[in-house]
């Protein structure tokens, strides 16, 4: 089977339609109805009053045929495009374009609008909020009644938070919010069977991918990269996954962002009391750092000034009182001897 619209991929190819202007096709049909009205009128009068009867039953069969029929059967194919909407159109199951651009159009009244977003189930994973984020007006499991014009502009996708292993094998608790639009109307429509549905599902395992590549947190190593201490780079990475799985779509990936992050509950506290540990250990060895200077500079200061000798046993208690005092919790209680240490 061939189609000229498909590429070697398989992919549909877009077709911009160039349609009539709608109000001149309005204006001129609604004139061609009402000469044919009177045509059928004065065709009825000359036919009753038998002067002029094969010109009568013109006038009637063609008045009546165009002011009955043809008309009205035109009046179909007027369509109104907003900004940033699109209308996909099939002729008798073909595709044969999209209309885009605002304005008032007029179009073959047997064509139809695809839409395969409308009037379809809401998927169960997604939530109210969801629905409403992607312009859709009903609730879980009820039926989307949504025109079958497709969006252009960015809308946003706000999936619901999941539990996910992190590269450590961690359980954690993760959500993000996808700005996207659709760049390609025809591989929306005819490629997948519903894009929304089709982009939520892919944003959930794209979200897996690469979750799994990263620890929550490195535990105060600055050099590799985190969930929590490298969000920008996870996000950017997110939104290459996403995009390279909904190509096939027409889809634009602008931005995949990082809303939620938690451990489950089951490691929470866990978690909690190590990173306290670990803040206590980064601030002792702080501590220690500045205490061991603190005392270095004392001795060579003593040293310089020449103010006493100290052999190496008064060193070693010196320092181990200086440390005390500067390494220990509470203010340290000072003791005076006046005599002599022997």
């Amino acid at each position: 089977m061939t189609n000229n619209n498909i590429n070697k991929r398989g992919f549909s190819e877009e077709i911009e339609l160039k349609a009539m202007k709608g109000m001149p096709c309005l204006v001129m049909n609604i004139l061609a109805v009402l000469v044919a009205i009177a045509a059928f009128v004065f065709g009825v009068i000359m036919i009753d009053e038998g002067s002029n009867i094969t010109a009568g039953v013109i006038l009637t069969v063609v008045g009546a045929i165009y002011g009955y029929i043809i008309g009205p059967m035109i009046f179909p194919g007027f369509r109104v495009i907003k900004p940033n909407e699109a209308l996909v159109l099939t002729l008798f199951g073909r595709y044969i374009g999209t209309l885009k651009g605002a304005g008032f159009y007029w179009v073959n009244p047997f064509c139809v609008g695809v839409n395969p977003a409308a009037n379809a189930p809401l998927p169960q994973p997604m939530t109210l909020k969801q629905s409403l984020a992607m312009g859709e007006s009903s609730t879980k499991g009820q039926v989307i009644r949504e025109s079958k014009k497709l969006s252009l502009k960015a809308m946003t996708l706000s999936n619901e938070k999941q539990k996910i292993n992190d590269q450590l094998g961690n359980p954690i608790i993760i959500g993000i919010v996808v700005i996207w639009k659709i760049v390609n109307t025809a591989k929306a429509v005819f490629d997948v069977d519903n894009y929304k549905e089709f982009l939520s599902i892919q944003c959930d395992s794209a979200l897996r991918n690469i979750v799994r590549l990263y620890p929550y947190d490195t535990a105060g190593h600055d050099n590799e990269e985190s969930l929590r201490g490298s969000s920008l780079e996870v996000a950017e990475k997110l939104r290459e996954e996403i995009q390279a799985k909904v190509d096939v779509a027409g889809l634009e990936i602008i931005e995949a962002r990082i809303t939620h992050l938690s451990y489950s509950e089951e490691i929470a506290a866990v978690m909690l009391q190590r990173q306290q540990a670990s803040a206590i250990i980064d601030a002792r060895q702080m501590i220690v750092e500045g205490a061991v200077g603190m005392v270095e500079m004392a001795l060579d200061r003593l040293n310089e000034k020449d103010i006493v000798n100290l052999d190496e046993e008064r060193k070693a208690a010196m320092v181990s009182n200086l440390l005390v005092v500067l390494c220990g919790n509470k203010d340290a209680q000072p003791i005076v001897n006046s005599g002599s240490l022997y």
